[in-house]
């Protein structure tokens, strides 16, 4: 290990300059970490760190929100704005670990695959980055293989390294790098599938099969991200999540994960902080009391993680034990259940025809701009923030992902999904959706019942 680091204390100066030297003839630069004229500098910083797995998994569970180790990372330090005359590239961290591994695959030696993988976190540094793109792809596997050979270092890049020479992923690399965590250089079709849970992920029993549960084991294995986008809370989605071991590092959900909550109302971002709350208007949240009270229909505030409620019901215990809601809490009174409670949405809870016959027509109407009514199941009537939309809510979580529609791939079924499935590059809505749904979807799937949303990821995500 001495050895290689005294190595790369000779090399890399080296490979810097070179790099640098040929930056100047690229046109390809990102919009965030382009450093423009490299001669105005009187000097260049970059650290250079050799680590092992279990150092790297934790840098890109904190950086990239992906708990799993991977070869090499780039942290960027350069601030544009910051007027000073020495050129703070950022840091490169290389496990070694995974290097030997990959080094023994490829056929070369350790110092070998490390000084690859130097040069690929040099260029993303710089600012390459072959995930943008195709054509990014291309120029940055060529900058690889120029300043590999300028500097008479072995090896075609580290995005070459992935493929055989007639340019197709090599299926012995996939098996063998998927018992680490996923692939880094297996470029499936979408790079986030966002989902709904009742009546996509869930069947009509609100339960989500073996079948189901693999899909998406299978799509994160293939690096594949699955953020969950839906009407309820977070704790109701990881309750059900437990049922099929889906929860906490290994899985697709835990508190620390992304996702979009309350039909868009409460959307968390890179370690599952919130990054967006919407409340619902208290003259409308006291008028749905009002009415529940006066025509004994049970009615549900939804209030974070708490599920709050004026009298006892069948239904209402439905919630709890059918739909993995948090116990509904029953509060005496109008005053006492509003009081010092932001709430973000209230559900009223009657048969499919009640809904449709009673209910829905009458809120339309007495929201007015104040607030907004939406479906989910039939049996249910949801009064939310006017202008509600899980659509909104992905849109503000990709925003701060960084992530393009482009790159997402949804499932859904009710109306509640339009808008995310109009959003994303690809939208699925399962042939038990909405008519709606339906319509504004690029591809119709199988029902919830025949899982849909499995086929949907096999057919459609890699």
């Amino acid at each position: 290990m001495n050895d290689i680091a005294e190595m790369l204390r000779l090399n890399v100066p080296m490979a810097l300059k070179l790099a640098l030297d040929g930056l100047k003839d690229s046109e390809y630069k990102t919009r965030d970490t382009a450093i423009g004229d490299v001669g105005s500098f009187e000097s260049i910083e970059l650290s250079v760190l050799l680590c092992n797995d279990e150092f790297i998994r934790a840098l890109n569970k904190e950086w990239r929100d992906e708990d799993k180790p991977t070869d090499v990372l780039s942290m960027s330090q350069h601030i544009p704005e910051l007027k000073i005359p020495i050129l703070m590239l950022g840091d490169i961290v290389i496990s070694v670990e995974t290097a030997a591994k990959q080094a023994e695959e490829r056929g070369h030696t350790l110092l070998d695959e490390i000084r690859i993988l130097l040069v690929h976190g040099l260029l993303h540094l710089l600012g390459f980055d072959h995930e943008i793109s195709d054509e990014a792809e291309t120029e940055m596997e060529e900058k690889e293989e120029a300043l590999l050979n300028r500097l008479g270092w072995k090896g075609k890049g580290l995005i070459h390294s992935a493929y055989d020479t007639d340019g197709t992923t090599s299926i012995e690399t996939i098996d063998d790098r998927k018992m680490e965590g996923g692939l880094r250089f297996y470029r499936p079709k979408f790079r986030y599938i966002f989902c709904d849970m009742d009546g996509t992920l869930l069947n009509s029993k609100s339960q989500i099969t073996c079948a189901t549960a693999q899909a998406l084991k299978e799509a994160t294995s293939r690096g594949v991200k699955v953020v969950i986008a839906t009407g309820k809370t977070r704790p109701a989605v990881i309750n059900l999540m437990k049922t099929v071991d889906l929860v906490g590092k290994d899985g697709i959900i835990s508190e620390f994960s992304p996702g979009v909550f309350l039909q868009g109302l409460l959307v968390y971002g890179r370690q599952g902080r919130e990054i967006s709350r919407r409340n619902l208007d208290p003259n409308v949240c006291r008028e749905a009391c009002l009415y529940s009270l006066k025509h004994k229909v049970p009615l549900i505030a939804f209030s974070e993680d708490r599920c709050l409620t004026l009298f006892d019901h069948p239904s209402v215990e439905s919630l709890h034990t059918i739909y993995y809601e948090p116990k509904a809490e029953i509060i005496p009174s109008v005053e006492q259940l509003l009081a010092g409670v932001e709430i973000q949405k209230m559900i009223f809870l009657d048969t499919a025809e009640g809904v449709a016959s009673t209910l829905r027509p009458y809120w339309m109407e007495a929201t007015g701009e104040y607030a907004s009514v939406v479906q989910a199941v039939p049996d249910m009537l949801e009064i939310v923030p006017s202008g509600t939309s899980k659509g909104r809510g992905v849109q503000m979580l990709l925003d701060h992902l960084g992530v393009s529609p482009n790159e997402i791939m949804a499932i859904g079924d009710g109306e509640n999904d339009m808008e995310m499935l109009e959003l994303a590059s690809l939208g699925v809505a399962l042939s038990n959706g909405s008519e709606k749904a339906k319509a504004v979807a690029n591809v119709i799937g199988s029902s919830n019942d025949e899982d849909g949303a499995a086929d949907a990821i096999y057919r459609y995500a890699f």
